[in-house]
């Protein structure tokens, strides 16, 4: 539009200019010279006026949009429905083009801002943000190009206080993911409406006042301190445990092992209990075996009770009297096997009254 307005200006400007110089009269004609000096300039004057009015109309419809732009178009200050992607563009001569950042852009704003408990925090808040390009003339249209101060610093500032407003001085410094968050979603729905969409946020620093910095690290402290006396106290705990539970131990093995040696000497003595059984038994079998050899008699085992019968040569049973003079025999037979051949020496009868030499 503009283009052809300078061109119409300039036109207009050459076309009176070359009929000045076609009616130019010099106050002064010399001798002999009765034509204008001008007047043969004025058709240069009328062949530029048209081309400088096509030139200037032709630039004026040329358009080139820069890279990350969105071309909004205008008619006489009223905006179209249609927009222009980045490169070279012609357009009625009437049209304009306002060109609209469509890129990522990052804003960094300061703001104070309060607790719920009343802490004055120092906050600094960083956003990127973009135009939505499909929208670009609508943005254009209710908002203006100045739309950065328009609608993204007071919607920031309104975000961002109403949300730290939620939390505790010491909440914001425990919650810095959640506070983030819950600031992102608000503000993304504010500027949403103005066809801004926000790419990413971030809290790249929280300041508080010097005495509330003061109370947090003294409490840290103090939790600190109290976390050490916990903790050095759990392990005195676990060690009292783990040394009544080793003497537990200590305590149980040693009766274990009293048990099991009770058990090993149990066991020793019910194996010598029967091998003396046994012993005596095999010496009981000998001697009855002998008993009967010397008497002539055979000795029979009732295998289903045990008990062994002696009988003579006849077949009879050897009755008490007989087994007691049988008894005697072997009385006599261990008497003369045992001894060593060497005779007392001294005799004495049963009262003891008489002594006599053997060897005198």
């Amino acid at each position: 539009m503009t283009g052809l307005i300078f061109g119409i200006i300039i036109c207009a400007a050459l076309v009176a200019l070359g009929f000045i110089m076609r009616k130019y009269t010099p106050a002064k004609i010399k001798a002999g010279d009765a034509i204008n000096p001008l007047k043969k300039f004025s058709p240069i004057a009328f062949t530029v006026a048209p081309i400088a009015l096509v030139l200037f109309t032709f630039f004026g419809m040329v358009n080139t949009v820069p890279t990350g732009h969105t071309g909004v178009v205008t008619v006489f200050g009223r905006v179209e429905e249609k927009t222009l992607d980045a490169g070279f563009h012609l357009k009625a001569p009437w049209e304009s083009v306002v060109n609209m950042d469509n890129r990522v852009q990052k804003a960094t704003i300061d703001l104070a801002c309060f607790s719920s408990d009343i802490q004055e925090v120092e906050c600094k808040y960083t956003l990127n943000y973009q135009i939505k390009k499909s929208n670009a003339q609508e943005i254009y249209k209710t908002v203006g190009i100045d739309y950065y101060e328009t609608v993204i610093t007071p919607n920031v500032a309104e975000s961002v206080k109403t949300i730290m407003a939620h939390y505790t001085a010491e909440n914001l410094i425990g919650n810095r993911d959640e506070l983030a968050a819950n600031i992102e979603e608000m503000l993304g729905q504010q500027l949403d409406k103005y066809n801004i969409e926000v790419v990413s946020t971030a809290i790249e620093d929280m300041d508080f006042t010097d005495e509330f910095t003061a109370a947090v690290e003294a409490k840290q402290v103090a939790v600190q301190n109290k976390l050490k006396a916990q903790t050095e106290q759990e392990q005195k705990t676990m060690e009292a445990q783990q040394e009544a539970e080793r003497s537990k131990i200590e305590a149980n093995a040693k009766a274990e092992i009293a048990r099991i040696q009770a058990e090993a000497d149990k066991t020793v003595a019910e194996i010598g209990a029967d091998s003396a059984e046994y012993q005596g038994k095999k010496e009981a079998a000998i001697a009855l075996q002998r008993l009967a050899s010397i008497n002539g008699w055979t000795v029979v085992t009732d295998e289903a009770t045990g008990i062994n019968e002696l009988y003579k040569a006849d077949g009879t049973t050897v009755t008490a009297e007989e087994l007691k003079e049988g008894t005697k025999k072997l009385i006599e037979y261990y008497y003369i096997e045992q001894w060593d051949g060497k005779l007392p020496d001294v005799l004495t009868d049963d009262a003891a009254s008489i002594i006599l030499p053997v060897n005198p």
